[in-house]
């Protein structure tokens, strides 16, 4: 690094170890932010709820950004992007659809008490969306940047996949707002997921009168499970774990049929290919008795080498920053990242808020995190926008920070 990119990351990297005396109110505007995007519930499978948070993010998103987003909706379902400039070359994803029903601020009110934000969907990332419109409004040129704020993450974004991969496609680099992992670890490797529905058909019979006419699909789906658990390698980390099953009417008649699903996890995406052969491969056991398999990879692995370059300029803008050390983690749990590292997009996640207890009741946020962890994704924005597309140096500075947002 040398020349003016030098001395402007440089100047960058010494404002922000220094959060200055407008840090109180950057942390209660942050706060006021990540308010209203919990109190506009949405739920995944409720479209009207989420059309109405699309809205508020878009809302809350122009006042940062200083731009209408674009509203696309798909099958139903409302994502937000934002496009600044011709050329897209970082691409920043989040998404506000959220686990918790319509209803769910009675039983868990948004507070903010020692230090400590709490209410549906904060962790689970409403307070990642806050963060990047305040990060990107630090910066005087959004030139190169995209901003996409999916609405159907949680059921494994079926109809913003495509959208999110051609996103990514155009990008040198996609960073997420997916809430960070224990202690604030950045999450550079994510197992891939796959889901399957194992449909077993028996003939239904009376327990009592002719027994013997009838074929036990429930005694087929448990063999079938037994199988599939198989099908499971520790030594790789891969998991088959069969989840909800259903079979039967009464208490007296054989099984005509049964149903249950199957959640494989996997490190490799070789393992992705053995497991979904093996599953599609399930040939039933008892005379008479048919199974039926469908579904596959829902998303790829996020592997360790697609996030390495990115998480290594972070954890050493982190220092620089005096935010630091950054460490890292690996998680079973998927991400919309696992679509932008599987197009080979380099990908970081994680980069949202600190705190814990995702999907549960102590779900919460760690108020003194949120203006530091924004600053660092100023930094890592301004300094992937003068790196991106180019191997070596950039075309030019890096965009300004405003002095107000340091």
């Amino acid at each position: 690094m040398t020349g003016h990119r030098a001395v402007a990351n440089r100047d960058l990297r010494r404002a922000g170890a220094q959060p200055g005396p407008h840090e109180q109110a950057r942390e209660a505007a942050l706060i006021a932010d990540i308010e209203r995007l919990v109190r506009c519930e949405s739920p995944s499978d409720d479209l009207a709820a989420v059309a109405r948070s699309a809205e508020m993010v878009a809302e809350v998103g122009a006042w940062h950004l200083g731009a209408e987003a674009e509203r696309i909706v798909i099958d139903g379902r409302t994502h937000v992007r934002w496009r600044f400039g011709r050329e897209p070359r970082v691409l920043l994803i989040g998404h506000h659809d959220t686990v918790w029903p319509v209803g769910s601020l009675e039983r868990h009110p948004f507070e903010v008490r020692d230090g400590v934000l709490r209410g549906p969907g904060c962790f689970d990332m409403k307070a990642g969306l806050v963060m990047a419109f305040h990060a990107l409004a630090a910066l005087d040129d959004l030139d190169g940047v995209t901003l996409l704020v999916t609405g159907d993450e949680e059921p494994g974004s079926p109809s913003s996949r495509e959208l999110i991969e051609n996103e990514a496609r155009q990008c040198a680099a996609t960073l997420v707002l997916e809430a960070a992992g224990p202690g604030g670890a950045l999450k550079t490797e994510r197992k891939g997921v796959s889901r399957y529905e194992v449909l077993v058909r028996g003939r239904a019979a009376h327990t009592g009168l002719e027994p013997e006419r009838g074929v036990n699909a429930a005694v087929e789906a448990a063999r079938q499970i037994m199988a599939v658990v198989e099908l499971g390698d520790p030594a790789l980390g891969t998991t088959v774990t069969p989840t909800r099953l259903e079979a039967g009417t009464t208490a007296n008649t054989i099984p005509g049929s049964a149903r249950f699903d199957v959640d494989v996890r996997v490190w490799e995406a070789a393992e992705q290919h053995r497991v979904h052969a093996a599953l599609h491969g399930l040939r039933p056991e008892l005379p008479g008795a048919g199974v039926e398999v469908s579904g596959g990879p829902n998303r790829p692995p996020l592997p360790a080498t697609a996030s390495k370059d990115l998480f290594d300029r972070a954890r050493r803008l982190a220092d620089d920053l005096g935010v630091g050390p950054l460490t890292s983690v690996a998680v079973g749990g998927a991400s919309d990242g696992n679509f932008t590292a599987g197009v080979g997009t380099p990908t970081l996640d994680g980069l949202g808020a600190v705190g814990g207890g995702a999907h549960a009741d102590d779900e919460h946020v760690l108020v003194a995190e949120l203006p530091k962890r924004t600053r660092l994704l100023t930094a890592l924005v301004a300094e992937l926008l003068a790196t991106a597309g180019c191997p070596s140096e950039r075309n030019g500075p890096p965009p300004a920070v405003r002095s107000d947002h340091l």
